[in-house]
């Protein structure tokens, strides 16, 4: 009985052998192409009824919340290099917001164009238009730093053609080369102590900010996105009878 067991098992196994080795496709792929599908309209002229209808109810809360009015702009905004109205003002928000870890502003507030997706228009402001303008999680990140790593975090801005920031001042080259710098109207001290208040992502040394992970220290307090700092600043305006509003200094300038 082993025996006869020991048999079919052995047939078994030759049988899946053969199976395996004559499956093989006749058929090669010979070429890969890839392309991109635009997201666009086109996908609303026929759109999938019972699809719809599963999404109404949700797409009616979420309209309430992203439709709703949270402020005036005074004028338009856009961001651009190497200063611009709305990333100087999104580096300022971020600069008062370190009073949440330093009980005052911090030294320097650091944004990056990139990180700005959207321009702020003229007029009504609501919570959708928040959304578009910073789009990602990015949270505050409140760094200590000495002298000497401000001094290259300068550069590194500079070496960007610029970036949005706040209680600084720049001048660079049109190669990109840092000619001078100052925080608070005065030079850096190597040995000196600084505060720079920016976002998660630049505090790890992305985007070329190569500087900033040699700090000394670092608080990122928790739930402090961009945006959630950015939505409370716009409700304060408005809170106080006060449109956003922000304004160029000359914060950087690109020098001949």
């Amino acid at each position: 009985m082993k025996r006869f067991y020991l048999q079919h098992l052995l047939e078994l196994v030759l049988t899946a052998v053969f199976l395996l080795t004559s499956c093989h496709s006749a058929y090669e792929i010979t070429k890969v192409e890839g392309g991109r599908v635009p997201i666009d309209s086109t996908w609303d002229v026929k759109p999938d009824a019972e699809a719809v209808a599963l999404l109404v109810p949700y797409k009616a809360k979420i309209d309430s919340v992203m439709y709703s009015v949270v402020g005036t702009a005074e004028f338009s905004m856009d961001r651009s290099r190497p200063e611009s109205l709305l990333s100087n003002l999104v580096a300022d928000v971020l600069r008062e917001s370190a009073a949440e870890v330093l009980s005052k502003p911090a030294d320097m507030g650091l944004v990056n164009i990139g990180g700005i997706r959207n321009s702020l228009t003229k007029g009504l402001v609501r919570t959708e238009n928040i959304y578009e303008i910073l789009p990602f999680e990015n949270s505050l990140c409140v760094l200590t730093v000495k002298g000497s790593v401000l001094k290259q975090l300068f550069e590194n801005i500079a070496a960007k053609g610029g970036e949005g920031v706040s209680g600084v001042q720049l001048k660079i080259s049109k190669n990109g080369k840092l000619l001078q710098g100052t925080i608070g109207g005065k030079l850096v001290a190597d040995e000196g102590v600084y505060t720079i208040a920016t976002i998660d992502y630049l505090a790890d040394g992305n985007d070329g900010m190569i500087a900033l992970p040699q700090a000394d220290k670092r608080e990122c307090p928790k739930d402090a996105t961009v945006r959630s700092l950015f939505m409370k600043y716009v409700e304060a305006q408005t809170a106080a009878g006060k449109k956003v509003t922000s304004r160029m200094e000359g914060r950087i300038t690109i020098e001949d």
